[in-house]
């Protein structure tokens, strides 16, 4: 909620939301002629269809006051959707744009008498929604003023010449250091004492009353080179406060989480016990093959070729999907650690105050673990390179800023890679913890703590989401040698190297996940060839207007890898993605497991580490055709066929071919099929 005050002072108190149909009508009505001739004759519907972001402004009647439109890509055909940082670099070399910091604005309509406050509060909004956004870029022809509300926030750079014609235009740019900056962050001192308390009782009164008035400040005194405590500030005033600790209690958190894909948060060393012995190998080894014999047909992901904990196969699907951390990314923290600038922290934290006293060595809870000898455990003898975060607090009008804090911290400890936060399990997954990776506990664990992981490289910014080629097949050999889907994977990066297509001629599209020229992600989507059954079985409408979309613009999603330091960059990959792909919609199909007691999963997807971006789609309940009594008037083959026969006769990998095939899901029914939807409007979650 904002209060806008007019040129005449009246005021009008407006809210923030996303576009939704119903504003169509509002919206073109506050379309003028200048503004056609700005942004040009647009169709309205099929904007907001492609739009990333789309904001509108209402007052408390429901009214709308403004609204604006922004893409991943230009407008007014200056450049290709997949090609367009060459031209803006050329532009000006001062302005760093990459696809990962800049959105495109292609609309922007306002009530007339509240145009320029409409128009400060959306570009607030958008910088305060979209984390890593520094450039707002808008483009207009060069014989055309920006108007008295664009100019407002808008300067120019310079002109680029049309694609299509021999047309200039101006490209004018809004930076987020005008309007929602990053924080400025700081060891803490004793006279911030003031500034910090009502915001933490705001919170939080429990540890006042533990221990006492002035606990915060004698945790500021108590500083030192294990103990730091940093405040971020706005104008001078203290507005968030961390205080993080080197102690952490590791022989602890092996016990209770499975930190194998972290090297146990240690540094590797010689004598490091990474793989059981060869005795303990053999006997799980067949005490699995008898208790799982009949299940092995049925898993979509399952255990590396090395034995693992009976405990760690909750995480195999988190292991399958995103790469063994610690071979991929040694190099990544040893070359660009340096690199990380305070400039580009950017994400966002939830105004919650928690301690973290379960993983500090200064803890004295007594935790004990019911014995589990039938697994096989990790020993690592290296020093840590981990610390925690022990008490969190800001002020929430500058939570999405929280991240700020991480580049800080990070600095305070050199020799320390990895920062961990531990919560209790019912704590909602505040903003902050939504860049860090939860761990997998073990089913022995009996903390009622979740554990979560940040990775110094995480703060890069440097990653670039690009088409696969030949020279990336050794790194994504390295990044996914430990995954099931691995043999798979390399197939169809193999296939689309050698023909860019599938033998049956389906289009094929590899997208690699770069950090410092190293593979860090892999996604692997196809043409989606059996639109027309998915239209009819499932209510993808709820989501889209399907005229909206060209067939080629739906996407089927076969695999997708991104190692887990990274894992705050899923949906930057998604987006780039649809972007370079020329897509706008990605379908993720889960089959049924077990049906009548038989095996049903065709094995022909890796399970994706994207899945919870992605939302699932209702069956439509289906008509029983009588087929032989209609004869010709019987609806079309993609309407009345069954899913498993719809699959096979389209874009259709050959393992899921040769699984389709068994006797047992020829009859696999819509309401057993789930589909995942994912499309250009999911991109950001605001």
């Amino acid at each position: 909620m904002s209060v806008l005050t007019s040129p005449r002072g009246k005021v009008e108190v407006v809210h923030c939301r996303r576009t939704e149909t119903q504003d169509i009508y509002c919206i073109k009505n506050l379309i003028r002629k200048f503004t056609q001739k700005l942004f040009g004759n647009l169709n309205i519907i099929y904007l907001l269809e492609k739009a990333n972001l789309a904001i509108t402004l209402h007052n408390d009647q429901e009214e709308i006051m403004a609204q604006a439109t922004f893409l991943d890509y230009p407008n007014w055909n200056i450049a290709t959707q997949d090609d367009w940082v060459s031209v803006f670099r050329e532009l000006d070399s001062d302005i760093p744009c990459t696809p990962l910091n800049t959105l495109f604005m292609h609309l922007f309509v306002a009530v007339d008498e509240y145009s320029v406050s409409c128009c400060k509060e959306i570009i607030r909004t958008v910088f305060k929604a979209v984390l890593d956004l520094h450039f707002v870029f808008l483009i207009v022809p060069s014989c055309m003023s920006l108007g008295s509300t664009l100019i407002t926030v808008f300067s120019q750079v310079g002109y680029v010449p049309s694609l299509t014609n021999d047309e200039d235009f101006a490209v004018h740019v809004c930076h987020r250091h005008n309007h929602y900056p990053q924080l400025h962050v700081r060891k803490a001192r004793v006279e911030d004492h003031d500034d910090l308390m009502p915001i933490f009782l705001h919170h939080d009164t429990i540890l006042k009353e533990t221990y006492g008035e002035y606990f915060l400040a004698e945790l500021i005194e108590a500083q030192d080179e294990e103990n730091h405590a940093v405040v971020c500030e706005v104008e001078g005033v203290a507005v968030g406060f961390m205080s993080v600790c080197s102690q952490v209690n590791l022989e602890l958190l092996h016990k209770c989480f499975d930190l194998a894909p972290f090297h146990g948060l240690c540094i590797p060393h010689q004598d490091d016990i990474l793989e059981p012995p060869q005795e303990f190998s053999i006997h799980e080894s067949s005490d699995s093959q008898l208790e799982n014999s009949s299940e092995e047909s049925q898993k979509i992901v399952k255990e590396p070729q090395e034995a693992v904990s009976l405990e760690t196969r909750e995480s195999i699907q988190r292991k399958g999907t995103e790469a063994a951390v610690e071979e991929a990314l040694s190099p990544v923290t040893s070359e660009n650690t340096g690199e990380v600038e305070d400039s580009e922290k950017l994400s966002q934290v939830s105004s919650m105050v928690y301690m973290g006293y379960y993983i500090s060595h200064r803890s004295s809870l007594s935790v004990s673990l019911p014995e589990d000898t039938s697994s096989f455990r990790p020993i690592y003898k290296g020093a840590s390179t981990a610390f925690c975060i022990q008490l969190f607090f800001i002020d929430e009008k500058y939570e999405a800023r929280s991240l700020d804090f991480m580049n800080f911290v990070f600095h305070l400890f050199h020799d320390k890679d990895f920062c961990i936060v531990s919560v209790p399990h019912l704590t909602p997954e505040f903003v902050l913890i939504q860049s860090f990776v939860k761990v997998v506990p073990f089913n022995n664990c009996t903390l009622e703590q979740d554990l979560y992981v940040f990775h110094r490289a995480g703060l890069l910014k440097t990653i670039k989401i690009r088409l696969a080629t030949l020279l990336d097949t050794p790194g994504v050999e390295k990044l996914v040698s430990t995954l099931m889907p691995c043999k798979s994977i390399l197939e169809d990066l193999k296939q689309y190297n050698e023909a860019r297509r599938d033998p049956d001629g389906t289009p094929l599209q590899v997208f690699v996940a770069e950090v410092a020229e190293q593979v860090v992600g892999i996604a692997v989507i196809r043409n989606e060839m059996d639109i027309e059954y998915i239209r009819s079985h499932y209510n993808i409408e709820d989501f889209i207007y399907f005229n909206h979309h060209q067939r080629e613009e739906h996407g089927h999603l076969y695999h997708f890898v991104l190692n887990p330091i990274f894992r705050h960059y899923t949906k930057f990959f998604l987006k780039e993605i649809l972007r370079l792909g020329y897509k706008s919609c990605l379908y993720y199909p889960v089959y049924p497991q077990v049906k009548e007691g038989k095996v049903q999963s065709p094995k022909a997807h890796s399970l994706t580490s994207a899945l919870h971006y992605l939302v699932p789609v209702r069956p439509r309940r289906q008509i029983v055709y009588p087929l032989e009594k209609l004869g010709i008037n019987a609806p079309s083959k993609e309407v009345s066929k069954d899913a498993c026969s719809s699959r096979k006769t389209g874009s259709i990998h050959k393992e899921q071919s040769e699984s389709c095939d068994r006797e047992e899901i020829l009859r696999t029914k819509p309401r057993d099929l789930v589909f995942f939807f994912f499309s250009v409007q999911s991109l950001i979650g605001w």
